[in-house]
């Protein structure tokens, strides 16, 4: 894909006018327009059923697995729009990558192959190619020391933390341009929650990053910018200290005094 739009202004990934609906009336998102920054964590904030992991998957085609729904709009990775007709959703998925709510390693496989996966099902079969790959993306994760030397040991084997942090690993071996992240702390301890924390600080560096939570202390430690979903709609996207602090919209105010969650 062409690195122009992320070249000129700065944006990685774009929505224009995206609308999810389920069934003939019912929407989870509608006509949301907003910009996601090159190299910058975007947090999406709001209250429950309120269209944040519904906007999330609409990013990397995860609807296409449903029969029933129906998007409309615009989503731009580097300008060009991942539902044109000439788009591969597979070739979409490997450009923006997902973590889920609770870690979903593949138990019985190994901790090698949990990596490995995503290249494998591209084709990437030379052993070296793939020992360098997965090295590459447990370092990245922050877990290549704690794994290095049980490699061959079950994925399920690992605490939830490192569970999160090896489907992070999964992820990144592909070499993604956008991470979605849908909640991935939620189902964490403190110690490990922290720890996911500062690697998403530290991942900014090399992939654009996309984050749900609920956490409002969360989104103003990891994100540069909020973006605050309600009843399926974009009440407001802007710096993440300037939400917090001088939030534009009255809807925004009052969800962050704690008027409705």
């Amino acid at each position: 894909m062409s690195d122009t739009m992320n070249a000129t202004n700065g944006i990685r990934l774009e929505t224009k006018d995206l609308s999810v609906r389920y069934g003939a009336v019912t929407y989870g998102i509608r006509n949301v327009s907003m910009p996601v920054y090159t190299n910058k964590v975007t947090a999406l904030i709001g209250p429950s059923g309120c269209g944040k992991s519904t906007y999330l998957r609409a990013l990397n085609r995860m609807h296409d697995l449903s029969s029933d729904i129906e998007i409309t709009g615009q989503a731009l990775l580097d300008g060009e729009d991942i539902y044109a007709p000439q788009m591969d959703a597979v070739v979409v998925r490997r450009k923006i990558g997902m973590v889920f709510q609770k870690p979903t390693p593949f138990p019985t496989k190994s901790i090698y192959d949990n990596v490995a996966a995503g290249l494998r099902l591209v084709g990437v079969r030379k052993k070296q190619v793939l020992d360098d790959a997965v090295e590459k993306a447990l370092t990245g994760a922050a877990l290549w020391d704690e794994v290095k030397e049980r490699l061959k040991s079950p994925g399920g084997s690992l605490s939830g933390g490192q569970q999160q942090r090896l489907c992070i690993a999964r992820a990144l071996a592909v070499e993604p341009e956008v991470l979605l992240m849908d909640e991935p702390t939620s189902s964490l301890d403190p110690a490990s929650t922290l720890r996911v924390e500062s690697l998403i600080r530290e991942l900014k560096e090399q992939v654009t990053i996309i984050i749900v939570t609920h956490n409002m202390q969360q989104a103003q430690r990891v994100s540069d910018y909020t973006a605050f979903f309600f009843v399926g709609e974009l009440v407001e996207v802007s710096p993440t200290r300037t939400i917090f602090e001088s939030p534009r919209e009255e809807r925004t105010k009052e969800y962050l005094a704690g008027a409705f969650s």
